[in-house]
């Protein structure tokens, strides 16, 4: 049997890593972890794929549009999640968020039962959507987006609370309203990101359900 392809798509900080984790566990709870046997879910994010910006001077960096589908390496992407389809295993690019480059390491990943794409554009491209059996938007109102996105880049990425609100209204919010708002329109399940998670957990599991059903 080949994986069952979930998509998480929705707004910086909409609560998709959370969601996506959660949603991991659940689907891998029936697993005993007294065997050998493999994970039956697995996440693939696409922060993993944003291009590699080491060939660029540290300050233009800086200044790159981190919130438009172009900065991923989508081609890269798509074949990754076409592999995990088939039902192979892939060895995905590790990104470094603070230097906005790839550390020129990979992480395996291997394909199971369910794979989990999560991300702003996980419902953006047309040959990625084509692959998902579920698709899920967070939608969560904008300032509730930005305050976890100010504590999330000062403590894990070493950003000042100057910079994000610079880049929040710069790129964050138009690039979200251009690109990310319209592909809710796509989405099996919607989920307002603030709800209880077991309740989100469930619903999107319902529908995996009905879909497996058919």
């Amino acid at each position: 049997m080949r994986p069952y392809l979930i998509g998480i798509a929705g707004p910086s900080c909409s609560g998709k890593s959370y969601l996506s984790t959660r949603l991991c566990d659940e689907l891998n709870s029936s697993s005993n972890p007294k065997t050998s046997e493999s994970p039956k879910a697995a996440i693939l994010r696409l922060d993993s794929y944003y291009r590699d910006l080491a060939h660029l001077e540290f300050h233009q960096r800086e200044h790159s549009n981190f919130d438009s589908p172009e900065a991923l390496d989508s081609p890269l992407l798509i074949e990754h999640a076409r592999r995990l389809a088939l039902g192979e295993a892939i060895d995905k690019p590790v990104y470094d968020f603070k230097t906005h480059s790839r550390t020129g390491l990979s992480e395996r990943v291997e394909p199971g039962e369910f794979i989990i794409i999560e991300g702003l554009f996980a419902l953006y491209w047309d040959e990625l959507r084509a692959a998902l059996s579920t698709k899920v938007f967070v939608d969560l109102g904008e300032q509730i987006c930005l305050a976890r996105r100010i504590e999330r880049d000062t403590r894990e990425r070493g950003r000042t609370r100057e910079s994000i609100l610079r880049q929040f209204h710069h790129t964050v919010q138009p690039m979200a309203r251009e690109y990310i708002h319209p592909t809710r329109h796509f989405a099996d399940v919607v989920l307002t990101g603030d709800d209880d998670i077991g309740n989100e957990v469930k619903l999107v599991l319902s529908h995996i359900s009905a879909v497996r059903t058919r």
